[in-house]
């Protein structure tokens, strides 16, 4: 049945939706009041603001604090329904998606919006070693292994294992490995004061890695070198212009030096979802889908791709794979959506900078708005204030508000619990189940 003929005969679209992250969600709140029916799948139930997944990481915030159930963000939208399912195949000739219950979903229009994954650049052995940070499994796995880490130091009886397990190499100097860096230096050197007995953790190394020549790349020199600045100053060891060349159990390998660390941490890169592959269209280097300027899928102008997994050029530079891109996206495929099912054609899609952003740590960030740049106390303050206005729901912003505030005003982080099992742990329960 065609699309004209679907207009034609008044009925109600079908639109899938995959993923409910930034570009998803923000795709299904601007199709609300269109005559259209959703169903927006995702393998988690949660829509997680990214952008604070670092804090989760470092024991600042809890999980809660920055995921809201996806059911409970739409109650209030009836054209819409929810499946927790893994997708494993989407059929563009017969326009259904293929879910792991064995279920199907056919569908009028479909956007694909599952975003990204860690990439280790053809070694992918390195992240056991090195986890990166996309999920808030990722988060809390990376939680455990920093506070762990102070526990393994303080029970160690020859300094050199001590050493090693107070070494923290973050590898990637983008917005998440700065952010990361400084927040690391921080607990270690304010945060665990006097609550050690062996150990002093002030002693601590922070390493912040960086393959290029400066950190936070993507902002101006000067910005990227105010950074540096300010991560020196609150203890972090900033290397840039040689990538490590090996990561294993023991440590890392950087300019031709091993290194001991115990907790090394993934910054560098990410590749698409394994979903752009399902699509059978062309994709860049790094896998994402090659779109055109309406965000669709050359040859199929029903497939819409949307946030990290797009790959599109604008003004000869590519839209970069952002939070504020992502909900641009998904806002303009919902108005493509809507144009295509009166019988309009869609129109381009057209990103807008704002600007960049990126905190470093207590009362340090660097801000760079269309050209205005600012550093310090005004730019955390705005980076604060920002991060805290798009947050999703009242009460996540008013926990994070006042999280934030006790930590300024004590230096402390209330979500330092370690739970879960380390992976030698699991595999050896696994095997005293298995063998019992």
């Amino acid at each position: 049945m065609s699309l004209d003929r679907d207009k034609r005969e008044n009925r109600i679209a079908r639109v899938v939706i995959i993923g409910g992250g930034f570009a998803g969600l923000w795709c299904t709140r601007a199709l609300a009041k269109d005559r259209v029916a959703i169903t927006l799948v995702d393998r988690c139930n949660h829509h997680l603001f990214q952008p604070l997944l670092y804090q989760v990481a470092t024991a600042g915030l809890s999980a809660p604090d920055i995921a809201a159930p996806l059911r409970h963000v739409l109650r209030r939208q009836p054209n819409v329904s929810v499946q927790l399912a893994e997708v494993t195949g989407i059929d563009r000739s017969a326009r259904r998606v293929l879910l792991d219950s064995g279920a199907a979903l056919d569908y009028d229009y479909l956007l694909v919006a599952s975003g990204a994954a860690h990439a280790y650049f053809g070694h992918d052995a390195w992240a056991a070693h090195a986890p990166g940070l996309k999920t808030l499994d990722d988060a809390l796995e990376i939680r455990r292994r920093i506070l762990t880490a102070f526990e393994r130091a303080e029970a160690a009886t020859d300094p050199a294992e001590a050493d090693a397990w107070l070494h923290f190499a973050i590898v990637g100097g983008g917005p998440t490995g700065v952010e990361l860096a400084g927040t690391l230096a921080e607990i270690a050197r304010h945060t665990l004061r006097r609550e050690f007995r062996r150990i002093d953790p002030a002693r601590a190394k922070v390493r912040l890695i960086e393959a290029g020549s400066r950190v936070l790349s993507s902002f101006p020199e000067s910005l990227s070198e105010n950074a540096r600045r300010q991560l020196e100053r609150l203890g972090v060891e900033v290397a840039t212009g040689n990538p490590v060349s090996m990561i294993d159990a023991s440590g890392y390998v950087l300019a031709g030096q091993a290194v001991a660390a115990k907790t090394v941490l993934w910054a560098a890169g990410v590749a698409a979802s394994r979903l752009g592959g399902l699509l059978a269209a062309p994709t860049d280097r790094a896998g994402r889908v090659l779109v055109d300027a309406d965000l669709s899928v050359p040859g199929a102008p029903e497939i819409f791709v949307a946030g990290d997994l797009a790959s599109l050029t604008q003004d000869g530079k590519p839209v970069p794979a952002v939070a504020p891109a992502a909900k641009q996206m998904g806002a303009h495929v919902a108005r493509a959506i809507a144009a295509r099912i009166r019988g309009e054609s869609a129109p381009s899609f057209r990103y807008r900078d704002y600007g960049n952003l990126a905190t470093i740590g207590r009362l340090a960030a660097v801000v760079d708005l269309r050209g205005l740049k600012f550093t310090g106390v005004m730019a955390w303050a705005f980076w604060l204030l920002a991060h805290v206005f798009f947050l999703i729901g009242f009460r996540n912003r008013m926990i994070v508000l006042t999280n934030w505030a006790w930590s300024y005003v004590s230096y402390q982080r209330g979500a330092r619990v370690i739970f879960g099992a380390s992976e030698p742990r699991r595999a050896k329960q696994a095997a005293d189940e298995t063998s019992g």
